[in-house]
């Protein structure tokens, strides 16, 4: 029976069991240190200037505990818990925009596309300084994202320090309800599939099957060649993370090694590895994976996968580096703990965790201006010669460079992705 197991950037959801070892439970907490925190508790109940509830005291306390680990553990109170699932249903409210603490700032992983915040222009790197005219320093991530989230229609302010920027940026977003659609699709130059996952979520596989099949009908056949844009991918299932690495791993011997992923922890029971099934949805037809600085978790697990397999080609930037395991141990029907108890590894035994997956090819984000001057060299062909012999087929040519000279101007890593993949098409007839 196959194990199942789902992470949010990433994270396990499992139950406590098999991550308590026989020797911590049998390990006694030191009684002084209990006898420090029930004394801390006694003295704020007797001494302070307000009157707090026991609960209060003993979550902020669990919080607190939580917080002195990692960016990345927390506890989940009643409203953290329902927004952690309804995050991997696709539907959730606020500005789309996947966010962690760094150094007493908000850093932006990733805005999600086609929200408030991909559609305001707020980029992966940036760092959150200021909520509504309030100063982030000092707030906690969960204050921080409780202002951001609030009324369908209601606006934000948000000021930003980016790289590159000598003043802060500010922005005016309108709160929606996130509705995520992790994949797009489209052919480019009639032969060559496009699909873009912004999220990884339950559906994911079966959504980019059926945007395959689309593509494939478009064609009138199969498409020669794929470009797989995880740029801006935030993570979210690992399941569905495995699963659309696995569609294009064709482990047809069933060999043990050929591995997908996998983690290594502390106890037994955080490892964990995915190893590759038969078949190959593209039928060995060539890949290029887009990937950035947005690029986190789940996104770097494929990215990592593809890569190690030699399955495709990488290009772009350096991913974000976002290799720990966080598991959700439920307190009880409403509450949790999100705790990082493992780190993952590439096939080859890579750790991404702060590192990233490094692109093999490197193409940075440009901006090509659709009217370069004179003295930029960009490109020079036959047809810019005086007197130059026309083409049977001009007017198709015309069309295609009309096309490809768009694409250059709006997406220059798509564009030179394309032009990637072309030459391995060439190369795999």
């Amino acid at each position: 029976m196959k194990r199942i197991v789902k992470i949010v950037l990433p994270i396990i959801l499992l139950g406590i069991a098999p991550f308590v070892s026989a020797e911590n439970q049998n390990k006694r907490l030191p009684l002084e240190d209990v006898q420090r925190f029930t004394t801390v508790i006694s003295q704020i109940k007797k001494y302070y200037v307000k009157s707090v509830e026991d609960k209060d005291l003993f979550e902020d306390a669990i919080r607190g505990m939580l917080k002195g680990l990692d960016p990345h553990s927390g506890y989940l109170d009643v409203e953290d818990y329902k927004d952690l699932h309804a995050s991997t249903k696709g539907e959730f409210g606020g500005l789309g925009i996947e966010v962690t603490m760094e150094n007493g700032l908000i850093k932006i992983i990733s805005p999600i596309d086609d929200t408030p915040a991909a559609k305001a222009g707020l980029r992966s790197g940036d760092y959150i300084v200021r909520l509504n005219n309030k100063p982030v320093r000092g707030m906690t991530l969960r204050d921080a994202v409780t202002q951001m989230r609030g009324k369908s229609g209601t606006d934000v302010e948000i000021t930003v320090l980016r790289k590159g920027e000598k003043k802060p940026l500010s922005f005016k977003l309108t709160r929606e309800v996130i509705h995520i659609k992790s994949v797009k699709s489209k052919v480019l130059d009639d032969r060559y599939g496009y699909i873009r996952i912004s999220h990884f979520q339950s559906s994911t596989k079966r959504d980019m099957q059926k945007a395959i099949n689309r593509l494939n009908q478009k064609v009138g056949g199969h498409i020669d060649g794929l470009i797989l844009d995880l740029r801006n991918n935030p993570g979210g299932l690992l399941d569905s993370a495995i699963a659309i690495s696995d569609s294009f791993i064709d482990n047809k011997d069933r060999d043990p090694k050929r591995l997908i992923v996998f983690t290594k922890g502390r106890i037994p029971g955080a490892e964990y590895k995915a190893v590759a099934t038969p078949g190959d949805i593209l039928k060995t037809a060539p890949i290029v994976v887009l990937i950035n600085g947005g690029s986190a978790s789940g996104s770097e697990i494929v990215a990592g996968a593809l890569q190690d397999n030699n399955r495709a080609v990488i290009l772009g930037t350096k991913s974000f580096g976002k290799g720990s395991v966080q598991t959700v141990l439920p307190l009880d029907d409403k509450r949790g703990i999100k705790l990082t108890t493992a780190l993952y590894f590439t096939p080859n035994g890579r750790s991404i965790q702060a590192k990233g997956v490094m692109p093999d090819i490197t193409v940075e984000s440009l901006k090509v201006p659709e009217k370069a001057k004179k003295d930029n060299f960009t490109s020079f062909f036959e047809a810019d010669l005086s007197g130059h012999l026309e083409n049977g087929n001009s007017k198709q040519a015309k069309k295609a460079a009309k096309k490809a000279k768009s694409l250059v101007h709006e997406d220059y890593q798509l564009h030179q992705a394309l032009n990637l993949l072309k030459g391995l098409v060439l190369a795999h007839k």
